[in-house]
């Protein structure tokens, strides 16, 4: 008896056909489309799989790609039907080792990532809700953070007044009406799928390596921000426009939010960022959702999104980094922005994320820095967009509201009421803020001062148009 393979990995579905002396139990004949069932076969089948045990602390989907992936590696090699394609066979080889390794490495992950909670919360967007003790979130795996608990809060900035937004109704999974209880965080539990759209288990929740530039050679990330420089920054507060902007593909994403930066556009870039994003390939969807990362060398080996790495402590119960914001903005309807606050301690010289009206989400330890240890060079605000150029075309990405800055307040997106923090503690107003758009036939920017938004600008753009080919 002859036994070959197929396995519909994504799909989630494995086929198997047998050849005996006289007929075939399942066969698929890519020309001529011919399909007979085996019973007998199906049984044996069933048989065999009822006789596997594994971990029951595993989810379904794994535990089911394991022993079929184990089955195939000493049975079944797989190659392409197509004689046509003889030269590409290694290139379509499935490799079920290899595989193998990955769904092992995606379950070690996961165990690292998600830890253990004491209440669960089922958000109407799908996302699960996880409340974990504050002491015990993966920023506390960190050598240097290990046995410790987060730090009581810092003095604000002076002059900082709250504006009095209702900070806990702005996420969808708040919705429901729990929440989670006090020495807990919320935090969005990643799961398989997550993890199985990055383009690698290992860099799973950081951006791509590239070279950070502000000019056209930005590597397919674009931008439109408006930025300061020259002086010392200890911190920096904007109020950021949230809208939903379409995204072409998973792979792309479109951002708005605030950097605060030190160290030189090379290989030891330190920021600290924090904003909305729509990332479909880190959160299988198109909502708009909270965000913060952080790097200390450009992108490369250290940092992460939000709380998927040990890093950023968070010290609130009321807000989920990388959950869903909600309500968004509408073309000729109604806006809604969010304010953030960034701004070092003076006492413990930690970097602290304040959301709303006075609420603490937590802090990056300054250890994580080389260069933001002391304090920042640049502090810039923006939007940016992953432009792949998808057919060879420019992506069809929108960045903010995906309409040009010229249409104003209600149509184009905006940051408002832009200040930083300097050497004192003070929160002041931004002085000489540049702007700067890579493509501005993509997207673009226009600033401005006013005496109730201060420094602002409109920004963002439909990508794809007859002027951005």
């Amino acid at each position: 008896m002859v036994i070959c393979c197929w396995m519909g990995y994504l799909m989630g579905v494995v086929f198997l056909c047998t050849k005996t002396r006289h007929k075939w139990c399942l066969h698929f004949d890519h020309n001529r489309r011919r399909k007979q069932q085996c019973k007998q076969t199906q049984k044996d089948l069933q048989k065999q799989t009822t006789k596997a045990s594994f971990s029951s602390n595993m989810t379904p989907t794994i535990p089911i790609f394991l022993f079929f992936l184990l089955v195939s590696s000493s049975i079944c090699p797989v190659y392409s039907s197509d004689t046509s394609n003889q030269q590409n066979t290694t290139n379509q080889t499935f490799r079920p080792e290899e595989e193998l390794q990955k769904l092992r490495a995606i379950k070690s992950r996961l165990k690292k990532i998600n830890k253990p909670a004491i209440k669960t919360i089922q958000s109407p967007d799908g996302d699960i809700i996880d409340c974990i003790e504050t002491h015990l979130q993966l920023a506390f795996d960190h050598p240097k953070l290990k046995g410790q608990r987060p730090l009581d809060p810092p003095v604000r900035p002076n002059g900082h007044n709250p504006t009095g937004m209702r900070s806990e109704d702005f996420q969808l999974w708040s919705f429901s009406g729990e929440s989670c209880p006090e020495g807990t965080i919320p935090v969005r539990r990643t799961t398989e799928e997550d993890m199985l759209r990055a383009s690698s288990v290992r860099r799973f929740g950081r951006k791509p390596r590239r070279h950070v530039r502000r000019d056209t050679n930005s590597n397919g990330h674009e931008h439109a921000v408006g930025y300061v420089t020259g002086d010392q920054y200890y911190g920096a507060k904007g109020s950021i426009n949230v809208w939903a902007p379409k995204v072409a593909n998973q792979y792309e994403f479109s951002l708005s939010q605030m950097w605060v930066i030190s160290g030189s556009f090379g290989d030891d870039l330190n920021t600290i960022e924090a904003g909305w994003q729509v990332s479909p390939e880190l959160y299988g969807d198109n909502y708009p959702r909270f965000f913060t990362y952080w790097t200390t060398d450009a992108y490369q080996a250290t940092g992460c999104y939000n709380l998927l790495c040990s890093g950023f402590v968070q010290t609130n119960n009321r807000v989920a980094i990388g959950a869903a914001i909600s309500p968004t903005s509408g073309y000729s309807g109604g806006q809604f922005d969010i304010s953030l606050l960034v701004w070092k301690d003076p006492k413990h010289g930690n970097w602290w994320l304040e959301f709303g009206s006075g609420i603490l989400v937590g802090y990056w330890p300054s250890f994580l820095f080389t260069h933001l240890r002391d304090h920042a060079s640049m502090v810039q605000f923006g939007g940016e967009v992953v432009n792949s150029r998808p057919s060879g075309f420019h992506t069809s990405t929108q960045m903010g509201s995906g309409h040009f800055a010229g249409e104003g307040f209600g149509k184009a997106s905006y940051f408002r009421n832009l200040q930083v923090v300097d050497w004192d503690n003070n929160l002041i107003p931004l002085s000489n803020l540049r702007v700067l758009a890579d493509h501005p036939n993509c997207y673009d920017i226009q600033g401005g001062v006013n005496r109730v938004w201060g420094n602002y600008f409109y920004y963002g753009g439909p990508g794809r148009n007859v002027r951005c080919p």
